[in-house]
């Protein structure tokens, strides 16, 4: 690549720190005394300065988006700051800090960005050492959202926990950095500081909060886990990063126990994906990309049981149906990807769900005995599990609840593949999001039957 396009290398460093991540710096540290609306003012005015500049250069359209993300996210703060439910401007610097700091790195990425060309030895050495790098940088995304956050925290001297802002410093950096995974066509510093915004934002509103130590320990536990599934080839990156900030919240909201559950679904899908591999892609029904999980993946099974971890210990008065409803619907996840992995290898034809007619292996909809057999399995294993980890005080509706949940689910899926899947209203992921909150409504209403009778 020619010299002349990369002024950040040379001349325009400071012992090698690119000067744009200096004015980064200057930026945060002026906010708090600058305040929100002047913030924004200048913000708008670097924003057009940039854009019309006239630049063309790669590094300049970075910084015209981060700008626009900055612009963007300061007006939701100043429009938002009359109601009930402000956006904080604290969070604002932590979510720009996020991005900033990963700016022109793809350090999440399992693609080469870079332009020059590389030995083939070169490529091998930089993926080796890229978990080592993109686990330094995750922590200095983390550092760098606390200090941003803190330093308004401290100026405008706000009634907010350190805690808190560390708390949320952790998600912010986790969930940016899952953003920077997602292959996706809009600019990384726009999805990247508003997707981390978004999420610190949601999670600040709680005011739940837990020691820093607990919150490291359940980072690194998690991220390590991810980090095997993703050298087992199980799991992209964009998954690692999922089940890492899955890992957090359901750790800090519920407790390991409840990850470990959710944990086993990961492991026996994967697992089981592997099973009959050869044979289920001979037949064309085997999972893409060599049965590697991604995000969407991730989200469409787990979505549910996230929002039922927090809501655990956010309402602590209603924990026993929240319980069973977890565990409807981890079972449900769980049954119903063994039934998909297993019964697609039964030796007859399935039937479909909704008119009992033979059908294709792997067609939406299609079930079979072994299929059925197999979710029952996966569903009364999570129920056992719980119990055996202290989830669940009560080994028979632990058990029952689970398995009924988990198999009602799972036939639900099948239910909802055969008619909105098939339609095209639905993506098999939807499909799962759906049956998944599903399961876990089934395991609740049985439970709440029980105990009224």
């Amino acid at each position: 690549m020619n010299r002349a396009i990369r002024p950040f290398k040379s001349g325009n460093s400071f012992h090698g720190i690119p000067l744009m991540h200096i004015l980064y710096l200057l930026l945060i540290l002026i906010s708090p005394f600058a305040g929100v609306n002047l913030l924004f003012l200048l913000s708008i005015i670097l924003f057009l300065g940039l854009r019309f500049s006239g630049n063309s250069l790669p590094h300049y359209r970075d910084v015209i988006s981060l700008s626009f993300s900055l612009c963007l996210m300061l007006f939701v703060s100043l429009v938002s700051g009359s109601f009930s439910y402000p956006y904080p401007f604290y969070i604002v610097l932590a979510a720009f800090a996020v991005a900033a700091v990963g700016n022109h790195k793809s350090s999440f990425s399992e693609t080469d960005s870079e332009d020059d060309a590389q030995s083939r030895r070169s490529r091998i050495k930089k993926k080796s050492f890229s978990i080592l790098w993109s686990s330094v940088f995750l922590g200095t995304r983390i550092l760098a959202a606390f200090l941003a956050a803190g330093w308004i925290v401290y100026w405008q001297k706000l009634s907010v926990s350190y805690n808190l802002v560390f708390f949320i410093a952790v998600i912010g950096a986790v969930t940016g950095s899952l953003f920077e995974s997602i292959p996706s066509k809009i600019d990384k510093n726009i999805s990247v500081p508003l997707g981390a915004g978004m999420t610190m934002w949601i999670f600040e509103g709680f005011r739940y909060w837990v020691p820093p130590e607990k919150m490291l320990i359940a980072l690194i536990f998690s991220f390590f886990l991810g980090l095997l599934a993703y050298k087992a080839k199980i799991a992209d990156v964009s998954a690692l990063l999922s089940a890492a900030l899955l890992g957090v919240l359901i750790i800090v909201f519920s407790g390991l126990s409840w990850f470990l559950l959710l944990l086993t679904f990961f492991i026996l899908g994967g697992g089981f994906t592997k099973y009959k591999y050869a044979y289920k892609e001979s037949i064309g029904i085997a999972q893409a990309k060599d049965g590697v999980r991604s995000y969407e993946n991730v989200f469409s099974n787990s979505t549910a049981a996230l929002v039922l971890a927090v809501a655990y210990g956010v309402f602590p008065e209603h924990s026993l149906p929240i319980i069973y409803a977890y565990l409807g619907t981890v079972a449900t996840a769980t049954g119903d990807t063994l039934a998909s992995e297993i019964g697609t290898t039964a030796k007859g034809r399935p039937r479909m769900i909704t008119t009992l007619k033979l059908s294709e292996p792997g067609a939406d909809g299609a079930v079979s005995s072994l299929g059925e057999l197999a979710a029952i399995f996966g569903s009364a294993v999570i129920g056992l599990l719980a119990y055996m980890l202290g989830v669940s005080d009560n080994l028979f509706l632990s058990v029952l609840i689970t398995t009924a949940g988990g198999f009602l689910g799972t036939n639900i899926d099948s239910l909802l593949g055969a008619t909105l899947q098939k339609r095209g209203i639905l993506s098999n992921s939807g499909v799962n999001f759906m049956a998944t909150f599903a399961g876990a409504g089934v395991s609740a209403v049985i439970y709440l039957l029980i105990t009224l009778i």
